[in-house]
């Protein structure tokens, strides 16, 4: 069985400090997030992997998902749970190749189900749709009508809202059809990340 993809899907930010990534992420993962993504757009090579190693040991310890944001090389060097890839950063097909059947790979479709059905046939097996809302990660992202979610439904594949998304927005997305919201600044920056984890996560239970 495939890793899952549902709930809180924890995106992590671009930090150095990879004691203070993994003791908020471990908060994370205790608050309810299921799923984990790496990203971090400004470590080089080395930290990344030093990252990685440490996160994908967190996941498997903590019980979540750990999904590599665009380097497929790394999510197999470290073992994890699968990779997800933007439309400029990597080979669909060429990603399952290198992870094999068992692997979760997740493509960014923005604002177009035309993509997600071109993702899935290259080897994709689950899609996010964003920015949902205005994002302070990608201002100038394209916008996510809610009824894609709805109508992205008829995929039978898990579907992850982001972009922009709070714990005070989160449910419209949700009720829309989104099976998971990742989350980045909402989640990172808040004062007690576990607490708003939960409240994330309560968004799901409700």
């Amino acid at each position: 069985m495939k890793p899952i993809i549902a709930g809180l899907y924890a995106i992590t930010p671009d930090w150095d400090d990879t004691a203070r990534l993994i003791v908020s992420v471990r908060a994370a993962i205790a608050g309810g997030a299921r799923v984990v993504q790496y990203r971090n757009k400004k470590a080089d090579a080395a930290r990344r992997l030093e990252q990685a190693l440490a996160l994908a040991a967190t996941c498997a310890r903590d019980g979540a998902t750990f999904i590599v944001n665009d380097h497929v090389e790394l999510a197999q060097d470290v073992d994890a749970d699968g990779v997800h890839l933007g439309a400029a950063d990597g080979n669909l097909a060429r990603a399952r190749r290198l992870l094999g059947r068992d692997k979760r790979i997740g493509a960014s479709c923005y604002d177009s189900k035309d993509l997600a059905h071109t993702a899935l046939a290259a080897g994709a097996d689950h899609v996010a749709f964003g920015s949902a809302f205005a994002s302070p990660t990608k201002p100038s992202a394209v916008r996510a009508p809610h009824s894609l979610y709805t109508a992205a439904g008829a995929l039978g594949v898990p579907v992850v809202a982001i972009g922009g998304i709070t714990h005070t927005n989160a449910s419209e997305v949700i009720a829309a059809g989104a099976h998971a919201v990742a989350v980045i600044s909402d989640l990172f920056d808040a004062p007690d990340i576990r607490a708003r984890a939960a409240q994330f996560s309560s968004l799901f239970d409700a």
